[in-house]
C-alpha cells in the first residue's frame, strides 16, 4: 500500500484527520484514497467528501530526474498484432512529443485488491505525468482513485462507455458495420449474418446496430436468429458458426465484427467443407495483419488502430498541461478494404429462374460470379 501525502504540504490535513472527519478507521480511509474495493459505497462517499472537504489531495509523485517526460500505455495483452498496432501509434506520437512510454499488459483487468493495488501503486511510484489505457474495463473504484488524485487519462477503444468527463478514442464502428454490410447487400445477399463479441462492449454493440441500420435501409428483413454473440475468442465463434449453418435457411454471408473472430469463422466453414466466398462470403472488422495472411485474403473494415492510439496520446499531452479538449469522444473514419473472401451468393438448390439470375451491382458493373 502507498502511503498517503498531501498536496497542500506538511500544513494540510493528514489522513488521520480525514478519517475522524469522516468517522472511520485510518484504515478505511486509506482503502479510499488507494482506490480499494472492499468498501461500502456509503463509506466510500463520506470519505471522499471528507478529502474534498478538507482538501486532501495525494498525487503521484513526479521526479523528473528520474522520469523526464513519464506516460503509462496499459493495454489488454502484448501477445497479438492489435496491440502491436497500438504500440506502434504511441511510440511515433511520444517521439514527437519528447515522452517516454512505460507499457504494462492486462494491468487493468484484475479484479482483486492485490492486482488492483499493484499497478495502481506503481504508477505512483514512477512519477507518471499520465496514463493511456486501450482496451481497458476499468472499475469504478480505479476510475475513482485516477479522478481522486488528478491524474490524465485517455482510453482507446474503451470497452464500456467511460463515466461521464473521460476523454476517449474510438472508431466509427456504427458507421462500419453499415459499410460492412452495404458491401455485402450490393454483392446481392439478403441472408446476412453477424457474429459479434459480447453485446454489451460499445464496439460490439455499435457495430451490430450498423448491421441493422443498414439491413432496414435496403428493406431487408432482419432475422433474429441470424445476430449472434460469440465473446472474444475463436472457439465459442465456432459453435456458433455450427448454429447458423444448422439453420433451416442459413446465411449466405457473415458479417464478423473482427478479424481475429473471423480466422474462428474460417475454420468452423472448414470444418463443414464450405468454401469462402465460393460457399458463403465472410466480412471483418478491423483490417489486421491476419487479414492478409489468411486465404483467401478477408476483406475487412479498417479502423486505424495506429491512428487512434497517436490521437490519444496527442490528447493526453493537453491533458496533462491542463487544457481540457472540447468533446470527450473523438471518433476515426473506418473503410471497407475489400480482398478475396466476398462474392455473390450461389443460387440456392431450386431456385427459380427470376432468382438465380444475375444481381446488377448499382455501385458498378457486375463481373462473373468468382
Amino acid at each position: 500500500m502507498v502511503a498517503g501525502g498531501n498536496a497542500g504540504g506538511p500544513a494540510g490535513p493528514t489522513l488521520a484527520v480525514v478519517a475522524r472527519e469522516a468517522g472511520v478507521s485510518v484504515p478505511t480511509a486509506s482503502k479510499v484514497v488507494n482506490g480499494r474495493e472492499d468498501v461500502a459505497p456509503e463509506t466510500r462517499r463520506r470519505v471522499t467528501e471528507a478529502l474534498e472537504r478538507l482538501g486532501y489531495v495525494r498525487r503521484p509523485r513526479f521526479d523528473a530526474s528520474k522520469a523526464p517526460g513519464l506516460v503509462d500505455l496499459v493495454v489488454h495483452s502484448l501477445d497479438s498484432s492489435r496491440s502491436g498496432a497500438v504500440l506502434r501509434g504511441v511510440e511515433e506520437a511520444a517521439y514527437e512529443a519528447g515522452l517516454e512510454v512505460v507499457v504494462s499488459a492486462g494491468a487493468s483487468r484484475g479484479r482483486g485488491d492485490r492486482a488492483e493495488r499493484g499497478w495502481l501503486d506503481k504508477l505512483v511510484g514512477r512519477g507518471s505525468a499520465g496514463v493511456l489505457f486501450d482496451l481497458a474495463e476499468l472499475t469504478p473504484a480505479q476510475h475513482s482513485w485516477l479522478g481522486q488524485h488528478r491524474v490524465p487519462y485517455v482510453m482507446i477503444d474503451p470497452a464500456h462507455e467511460p463515466p461521464p468527463g473521460v476523454v476517449s478514442v474510438g472508431a466509427a464502428n456504427w458507421q462500419g458495420g453499415v459499410t460492412a454490410t452495404e458491401h455485402l447487400l450490393s454483392l446481392g445477399h439478403e441472408r446476412i449474418a453477424v457474429v459479434a463479441g459480447h453485446r454489451l462492449t460499445m464496439a460490439a454493440a455499435a457495430r451490430v446496430a450498423g448491421y441493422r441500420s443498414a439491413l432496414a435501409s435496403a428493406g431487408v428483413r432482419l432475422r433474429p436468429e441470424y445476430v449472434r454473440h460469440g465473446g472474444f475468442e475463436q472457439a465459442p465463434v465456432r459453435v456458433r458458426v455450427r448454429e447458423l449453418l444448422d439453420l433451416p435457411e442459413p446465411p449466405s454471408a457473415v458479417f464478423v465484427c473482427s478479424d481475429r473472430l473471423a480466422l474462428g469463422v474460417y475454420e468452423a466453414l472448414w470444418e463443414r467443407e464450405l468454401r469462402v466466398p465460393n460457399d458463403i462470403s465472410v466480412v471483418g472488422f478491423d483490417d489486421l495483419p491476419e487479414a492478409r495472411w489468411v486465404t483467401p485474403g478477408l476483406t475487412t473494415v479498417r479502423q486505424p488502430l495506429s491512428e487512434m492510439a497517436a490521437t490519444a496520446l496527442r490528447l493526453l499531452v493537453r491533458l496533462m498541461n491542463g487544457d481540457r479538449p472540447e468533446g470527450t469522444r473523438t471518433e476515426l473514419s473506418t473503410r471497407l478494404v475489400e480482398r478475396a473472401s466476398t462474392a455473390r451468393p450461389r443460387p440456392r438448390p431450386g431456385a427459380d429462374a427470376a432468382e438465380s439470375c444475375l444481381v446488377i451491382d448499382p455501385l458498378g458493373p457486375a463481373g462473373p460470379p468468382r
